[in-house]
Order: structure tokens, then C-alpha cells, then sequence
């Protein structure tokens, strides 16, 4: 039986005492590591005004990682498009795509992936989100190989076809996917509430395109890979934790220590963030292997995001490279 494929959403995640320079740093070992062991493309993800998070420059970061690596797939998972000009975001995503052939894939959202006064501070407006299906539009005409018709074109971008993706954890971006006939990923790693529905309406709704003449969508799912599913259950609880501790400290002075968040996990606050991780695969390569192709055919995807949230560095690249042995059975 053909493993599903798998991909990996890398938010450049920076601990509590490192750097975002070490973010980085383990940012291009996860990726050398994917390339090596059969997962199919990394995604990148924009978010904004995070400290935890050092993946805002999402196609800077894209270009140092492929200058690290030589075949894997890279992709925005997503840009969020309401924040930027689609010309820019074409001439961004065209010049990666001149740079590295065939590599460089784009997740669009409609999210400002910030808090208000970031969005604020972005020179936008909430009106912004409004004009996503239009920016949509314009951005698959900059990317095209049609012959120029206006007096503003993407160059570079215009004709490199950099394959689009729409993102969305609701039925508008399903909608938005199928009317375009472009592939579809559902963010269940973090909001787990709407996937059954939405991969369904977007199957049901689809309309066949050029480039895609099949529907193509896949989930995120959260991961913890180990050697045992004993470890990898210890592990989880850990990330639990870590997970309720970075949310509560959002806003405060000081970021809570591990101590004081695990008097919060079972709060409402807490057990609402532990919520969001409803969708996760723990434990060895066995379990893990079933638990991934369960959820596969659960959510009726063609391609699972996995999102590997063990607390430490070590600790994550172990559980890339273990869930890694199922794609060897594909």
C-alpha cells in the first residue's frame, strides 16, 4: 500500500533561551534532514509580532533554505495575501522560482497572521481580506506564461507558474480552492473544528483547471515521533504544556515558565489550547505510521502537513526522522 505523502510545516520556532539566529540554524538541519529521508516539500508559514515565531519573512527565509538544500520543495504555508501587493508577492515568489526550478510552491491565505495593531502597523486594512479572490486572480496573471495585456507585469514572475495553493480553516477557502480549481490544505493542526466539512465541500464543489484537473487537498497534523509510544506519550504531555505556556504568555511582561503553565493546562484557557492540538500522531514509528495513514483516510487528503511540536530541537528531529520511515514504505 503507497504511504500518503508528507510534508513538513516549519514555523522557524525560537526556544525560550536561544536565538533566532539558532532558530534558523535548525531550521536548514530539519530541512537537510526532510530532503534526505523522502518527505516532499516544507512549508513556511507568516506570522507577525511572535517572538516564538521567526518565519515572518517568509520568502527570505525560503531562499536561504534552499540555498542549504539542493531538491526538496519549498513553499509559503502561506503568505498571507491581504497583507501584501500581489505584484510583490509575484516578483518575490517568481525570483525564487528562476533561482530554484521546479522547488518553490505558494500557500496563499486571507488572514493577516498578526494581532490588530500589527496589522495596523502593516499599512492595511481590514477591508483588505475582502479583495482575496480578486488578489488571487491577479497573482495567478503576474505567474502566467500568457502574453502580456496590461501595462503592469511580474518580472521576474511572469511565467514561472509557481504553483498556488489556498490555505483556510473554513469554508471559504474551500470555496475559494474549488471555484479556482487550485489544490486545497486545511490548517487541523490548530483548528481542527471545520476539516471533514470543508474537504468535502471542496471535493464536492470542484472545477477542473488547466493545471490541476483532479482536486488536490491535504490536513495539517500534529506529530511526535519516538522510539517508543511510552516516550512519545511522555513527550506530548511536555508539548501540551509548552503549547498552553507560549498562547497565555502572549501580552505579558515575561513569558510564563514551564512551572506556572502547568497549573494552567486543565484551566478553560488551557484546555481550549490543548484543543487545538485534537489531530495529533504520537508515539514510535509503528503507531505513528498507522495513526498518519488513519488520519488520511479520516480527512480523505492527498497530502498530510506535519507539524513536529516535541519540545526540544533534538527531540523534533527525531521525531522527523522517525515518522520519516514510513515514507521508505511508499
Amino acid at each position: 500500500m503507497t504511504a500518503t505523502p508528507l510534508s513538513i510545516l516549519d514555523l522557524a520556532t525560537v526556544e525560550a533561551d536561544g536565538t533566532i539566529a539558532d532558530a534558523f540554524r535548525h531550521s536548514v538541519d530539519v530541512a537537510r534532514l526532510a530532503e534526505s529521508t523522502g518527505y516532499r516539500r516544507i512549508w513556511y508559514a507568516e506570522h507577525h509580532n511572535m517572538p516564538s515565531i521567526a518565519s515572518s519573512a517568509t520568502s527570505v527565509l525560503i531562499a536561504h533554505i534552499a540555498s542549504q538544500t539542493s531538491t526538496i520543495g519549498l513553499g509559503a504555508g502561506g503568505v498571507m495575501l491581504p497583507n501584501h501587493s500581489p505584484l510583490v508577492i509575484a516578483e518575490q515568489f517568481g525570483t525564487l522560482a528562476e533561482l530554484h526550478p521546479g522547488r518553490i510552491h505558494l500557500g496563499l491565505g486571507r488572514a493577516p497572521g498578526t494581532d490588530g495593531a500589527t496589522f495596523r502597523a502593516l499599512r492595511r486594512t481590514y477591508e483588505a481580506a475582502d479583495a482575496f479572490p480578486n488578489d488571487v486572480a491577479e497573482l495567478q496573471r503576474y505567474l502566467s506564461d500568457e502574453l502580456p495585456r496590461t501595462a503592469v507585469n511580474a518580472y521576474p514572475g511572469r511565467g514561472t507558474r509557481v504553483p498556488l495553493t489556498i490555505l483556510g480553516s473554513s469554508l471559504f477557502g474551500a470555496s475559494l480552492a474549488a471555484q479556482y480549481g487550485l489544490p486545497y490544505s486545511f490548517a487541523s493542526h490548530f483548528a481542527p473544528q471545520s476539516l471533514k466539512a470543508a474537504i468535502e465541500h471542496y471535493r464536492s464543489q470542484y472545477v477542473p483547471s488547466e493545471a490541476h484537473p483532479e482536486p488536490y487537498a491535504s490536513a495539517g497534523i500534529n506529530v511526535v515521533a519516538a522510539d517508543t509510544d511510552a516516550e512519545a506519550e511522555t513527550l506530548f504531555a511536555r508539548a501540551e504544556v509548552d503549547r498552553v505556556r507560549r498562547f497565555l504568555s502572549r501580552g505579558r511582561d515575561r513569558e510564563l515558565t514551564f512551572d506556572e503553565a502547568s497549573q494552567l493546562v486543565d484551566t478553560p484557557a488551557g484546555r481550549e489550547i490543548r484543543g487545538m492540538m485534537q489531530y495529533t500522531a504520537i508515539g514510535g514509528a509503528q503507531r505513528v505510521h498507522d495513526e498518519l495513514e488513519a488520519f488520511a483516510r479520516f480527512a480523505d487528503v492527498d497530502e498530510l502537513v506535519t507539524v513536529h511540536i516535541a519540545p526540544t530541537r533534538a527531540e523534533q528531529l527525531e521525531s522527523v526522522r522517525i515518522a520519516a520511515a514510513r515514507c521508505a514504505r511508499s
